[in-house]
């Protein structure tokens, strides 16, 4: 097997580690000794992180109190509930991905084709909350990050051996050696101490209860100067479609902040506009029209919209969406019943439809609660309210993305439906 440790500012770091959710009431090593004699026995360490274990081996170049980089790394992007990212490091590339606090791969890749195509592969799932890749790939909303400017001040999560047989025996040794060595160095001290004493007068009672008093009333003192405020118990997990925006709601509102957008400006051809869960974007691209004159003409038909410049030839334009009404909403029908209905939906008005069944998991680092969730992928020519209605038998339903093509005239839709 392939080493898999990097060096990260002259220190080596864990990666490729097997990570799997422990759910609440487990022992984080009886789970990682189980899981590892299903998986491959020669997994022998694992640690510890955020209700999840990784599971290490020697044979990969893991060693016993060795820092895991996937774990540091979402230390460091802690704001960021879920990312996918990738740092050259160490003449490697290594590809962390976190969803909602799970760290689903913890990978490096010797050849840079076999990074990007993962990267690629990952990064068409929806809704990453961040993405980091090296500039040089070009990839959509990507940045580049340092992996060495992120390795600073994070909590050490360090692997462990699973068995504790060898650690055991060696405990076991040093123990005797210091009380052999202690009996040694002590044994005058330790037969006087031994040896029998001369009974002294019985102690009067009522002194030893006022010094008992006294004890009492200095522990209380300490107690209160050295109070150690207790952990605070962990935020309960906020399951999404307990706070759903009512469908058609959402469908007005993308309909209308893309129309907003929608809007020609001389000189420049828009070519998509998109709704994702809290923005609307417009891309535009130069014909003969200029910086000055998009932003003096777009300020007055589109007033409180953001632009950004891709290039001096590109630009997109971003409105916030106002808030929905919001209700819980949950199907429920088991998944495998909900993709079916569906298939079915689609069918009797003759429309493809890419459609699965995913878990999503949810931690609040003590408890994982899993979600089944039916994605659906679309292309119509349907305005949103009108795509919306083949939901009406659903529930659970949040439409997180719709874009508007306009080279081809279609809309393309993303609605996710929360089963039982």
């Amino acid at each position: 097997m392939a080493s898999q440790v990097i060096s990260i500012n002259r220190k080596k770091y864990a990666v490729g580690l097997f990570w799997q959710p422990t759910g609440a009431g487990y022992v984080a090593r009886s789970y990682a000794k189980t899981l590892a004699k299903s998986i491959d026995k020669k997994l022998n360490l694992f640690t510890e992180y955020r209700g999840m274990v990784g599971l290490g081996s020697k044979r990969a170049g893991h060693r016993a109190g060795m820092e895991s980089a996937a774990a540091v790394v979402t230390d460091a992007l802690s704001e960021y509930n879920s990312f996918l990212a990738v740092f050259f490091v160490d003449k490697v590339y290594f590809l962390v991905a976190v969803r909602n606090g799970i760290i689903l791969e913890d990978k490096i890749f010797e050849r840079e084709e076999d990074a990007r195509a993962e990267y690629f592969k990952l990064s068409e799932i929806p809704d990453w909350g961040a993405l980091f890749a090296p500039s040089a790939w070009g990839m959509p909303r990507a940045v580049e990050r340092n992996l060495s400017d992120l390795v600073v001040n994070t909590a050490k999560v360090i692997l462990h051996p699973i068995s504790r047989f060898g650690t055991g025996v060696f405990s076991v040794f040093l123990i005797a050696l210091f009380v052999f060595g202690f009996s040694y160095l002590f044994r005058e001290p330790i037969k006087q101490m031994l040896a029998p004493r001369v009974e002294v007068s019985e102690i009067n009672p009522d002194l030893a209860e006022e010094y008992k008093k006294q004890v009492e009333e200095n522990n209380k003192e300490l107690d209160k100067e050295f109070d150690i405020e207790k952990p605070k118990p962990p935020e309960p997990i906020v399951l999404p479609y307990d706070n759903l925006p009512l469908p058609m709601d959402r469908a007005e509102v993308c309909y209308q902040a893309m129309a907003f957008l929608m809007q020609p400006v001389p000189g420049w051809n828009q070519t998509s506009v998109e709704c994702g869960e809290t923005h609307a974007t417009a891309r535009f691209v130069r014909d003969f029209g200029t910086l000055g004159d998009f932003y003096e003409y777009a300020g007055t038909i589109m007033p409180g919209s953001f632009v950004q410049e891709e290039s001096q030839d590109s630009l997109i334009v971003r409105a916030t969406l106002p808030q929905s009404p919001v209700e819980a909403s949950l199907d429920e029908r088991d998944p495998e019943t909900v993709l079916r209905a569906v298939m079915t939906a689609f069918q009797s008005i003759n429309t493809s439809v890419d459609a699965d069944i995913v878990v999503d998991a949810l931690t609040n680092g003590v408890e994982t609660k899993y979600l089944n969730i039916v994605e659906v992928a679309a292309e119509s020519k349907l305005v949103p309210m009108q795509f919306i209605q083949i939901f009406n038998e659903f529930g659970g339903v949040y439409m997180t993305r719709c874009t508007w093509n306009a080279s081809s005239r279609t809309w393309n839709y993303e609605v996710i439906i929360y089963a039982k």
